[in-house]
């Protein structure tokens, strides 16, 4: 004796309508962005700021797992089971049989990715989670403009055959660091992962043209774009409409109107 309302459950994500192609997402989410707006305040100061970071990842984590993971008939005993046999949940759930990958891009990742560890491991199979680290930086010419990205460092705990691999990072400016991390994972580390995807708070559409164009297969997952030194006309147009005249970046490549170095204000190390 089963309910099927539960056989297939459905979800469907409320997001903004744009034209960066089918594999970014842009919530709308009145909710976070509220909370991202106080984040972004420039009277907001810690411990405040790690604790919307954190918050806003838990919630944007559990999106991408509810659009991205693959799904499994569940068949669980409630603690009614003793007393009626019809005590058995039955339903559509995650399958906890799923391998993910977290990626700290440090130094701004760190906390987002310690976050969706963490989630995951609550989720499914703790042996089939795991979290890696990579130390990335800008590279700068001598105008001080950003040219790139470069690797520091990383500890990879092994492949990610059939692996969801995500890339929690709060600011998607330039795409320099993420697109090079997800190049590093897909030259350098064995196995061919399901699924690459991006999560970001605050994304740029120079963000996006360099992710899709380098990687058209990654999902991207934002709680906001940031596009605020575009023309006035272009800002009354729906985003992506003139893609190439669209910025949300300033002469340092910082995001407007942004919320400053996350990476700096995160850890409190202005440097």
């Amino acid at each position: 004796m089963r309910d099927h309302a539960y056989d297939a459950v459905s979800f469907r994500l409320s997001e903004m309508e744009h034209r960066y192609g089918p594999n970014v997402h842009i919530l709308a989410n009145p909710f976070l962005l509220s909370q991202l707006a106080v984040l972004s305040a420039k009277t907001t100061q810690q411990p405040a700021i790690n604790q919307l970071v954190a918050r806003l990842y838990a919630d944007l984590v559990t999106t991408v797992i509810n659009a991205e993971f693959p799904r499994k008939q569940m068949k669980v005993p409630t603690r009614m089971i003793d007393k009626n046999p019809r005590g058995m949940l039955l339903g559509e759930g995650i399958d906890p049989e799923t391998r993910a990958v977290t990626v700290n891009i440090a130094r701004a990742g760190t906390l987002p990715s310690q976050v969706c560890y963490d989630l995951l491991n609550h989720l499914i199979e703790p042996r089939l989670v795991r979290q890696d680290h990579i130390v990335m930086s800008r590279m700068l010419d001598e105008a001080q403009t950003v040219v790139g990205a470069g690797v520091g460092g990383a500890k990879i705990g092994g492949d990610v055959d059939d692996a969801i691999v995500l890339f929690p990072d709060p600011m998607g400016a330039t795409g320099g660091s993420l697109a090079t991390a997800i190049q590093l994972y897909k030259e350098k580390v064995p196995g061919k992962a399901r699924r690459f995807v991006c999560l970001n708070l605050i994304v740029t559409p120079q963000f996006l043209k360099r992710i899709t164009a380098e990687h058209p297969d990654v999902a991207v997952y934002a709680l906001r774009l940031d596009r605020g030194m575009s023309p006035p006309d272009v800002l009354a147009t729906v985003p992506g409409t003139h893609w190439d005249l669209e910025s949300g970046l300033d002469e340092h490549q910082y995001i407007v109107p942004g919320a400053g170095g996350l990476g700096e204000i995160m850890n409190n190390a202005f440097v």
